[in-house]
């Protein structure tokens, strides 16, 4: 991925769902003017979340997904069932597919997906001689925008955009630097080239702050930890910002001009992607915590990890100084974060960079309404090293 690509957290995400053969996967490649998704006659032809990133003029850089049928059964279609509703966690926009006016099974959906942006898209239109009534119907019922489409003749299809852009949230996610650093600033990032970073790239938060600083027209000054004393020397000024991966916090605070703010790209994401004063407020639990505390670390993405893992080794590590090395720790990564959290007296998460802005405050609204603290990886270790 270059500088110049969206990544798939900072795009729009778009999600179809509905019943099988309701013509999401049809529907979906007249969305997009191409065929990504498998169309078939067969009930259950699409299994797991497709996803196609497009740009749409007025949206910007989305992306599009079809689910599997919400009414699918037996072993296998319950799993189906179950990978589209945790899609449904990153949704931006759903649009319910339905091909009649089925008004009590978009009131359900009505209710699940509260909170949500949400069309009804009542497609399949060139077969039906009433359509036009049948949206004045469900929006009756619902409420809800309504918009006739039919994949077959291209009916709607401009109408849903239309629609499409009046639900698009107007600011998805905020800055990543927002209210830390100004244009003309002078920037150092604190970039560990470690061998989790992708062979010949940087990886994700650091991509995102070197745009935008530029964008900003500030002066970027990047340096690994162990270079920082020596760099800061060969500045004719202190940077009026430094930002450090979490990881080499401890190395770099010591050596900060007081003239300098300093922040963690973990921080930073955490006020982008989460809720940064739950976090601040949920880190004071840890000062509280003793070995019968159970803790959930929470990764957004699925790795293998190499050497000291910050959120395998390192932030279980500080936990345990703290509160006793017979802590319970348990650790979870990619979608299997779990519905029941009250077990844990504290959730920590990732900075969420693989998650979109409305993934991640899905995860914190489940926490708070259990009642359980979170809190992130960078707010985590900055009061754990009291800094």
């Amino acid at each position: 991925m270059s500088l110049n690509d969206t990544p798939s957290a900072s795009r729009l995400h778009i999600m179809l769902v509905g019943k099988r053969n309701s013509g999401k996967s049809s529907l979906l490649n007249a969305i997009v003017g191409q065929q990504t998704a498998i169309v078939s006659a067969l009930p259950g032809t699409t299994t797991d979340p497709v996803g196609k990133p497009i740009e749409i003029h007025g949206l910007g850089p989305c992306v599009i997904t079809d689910t599997a049928g919400i009414d699918d059964t037996g072993d296998v279609g319950n799993l189906r069932v179950e990978r589209t509703l945790q899609a449904l966690h990153k949704a931006d926009i759903a649009i319910l597919v339905v091909d009649h006016a089925d008004t009590l099974f978009i009131k359900e959906w009505q209710q699940k997906l509260r909170g949500k942006q949400m069309v009804v898209a009542l497609n399949k239109s060139d077969l039906m001689r009433d359509a036009d009534r049948q949206a004045k119907a469900i929006y009756a019922a619902t409420a809800l925008p309504t918009v006739t489409t039919s994949a077959i003749d291209g009916k709607g299809i401009d109408q849903l955009r239309k629609v499409l852009l009046q639900l698009s949230p107007k600011h998805r996610e905020p800055p990543l630097t927002e209210g830390w650093a100004e244009e003309g600033n002078l920037v150092m990032l604190i970039m560990p080239q470690d061998r989790e970073a992708p062979m010949g790239r940087l990886i994700l938060p650091q991509q995102q702050a070197i745009r935008e600083l530029l964008e900003k027209h500030c002066t970027i000054v990047a340096c690994q930890p162990e270079e920082l004393g020596s760099t800061l020397k060969r500045l004719n000024s202190p940077p009026d910002l430094i930002i450090t991966d979490t990881q080499a916090l401890r190395l770099v605070k010591p050596l900060v001009p007081k003239e300098s703010r300093l922040t963690t790209f973990s921080i930073l994401f955490a006020a982008r992607k989460g809720d940064i004063d739950y976090f601040r407020k949920s880190a004071k639990v840890m000062d509280s915590l003793t070995e019968h505390s159970h803790i959930l670390i929470a990764e957004a993405c699925s790795h293998a990890p190499v050497g000291e893992d910050i959120g395998r080794v390192k932030i279980p590590r500080l936990l345990r100084q703290k509160a006793g090395e017979q802590l319970n720790i348990h650790i979870v990564a990619g979608n299997d974060f779990p519905d029941d959290l009250s077990p844990y007296d504290l959730v920590i998460h990732c900075g969420a960079c693989m998650f979109n802005r409305t993934q991640m405050l899905a995860r914190v609204e489940q926490a708070k309404s259990q009642n359980v603290p979170m809190t992130n990886y960078g707010v985590a270790v900055t009061h754990l090293l009291s800094i």
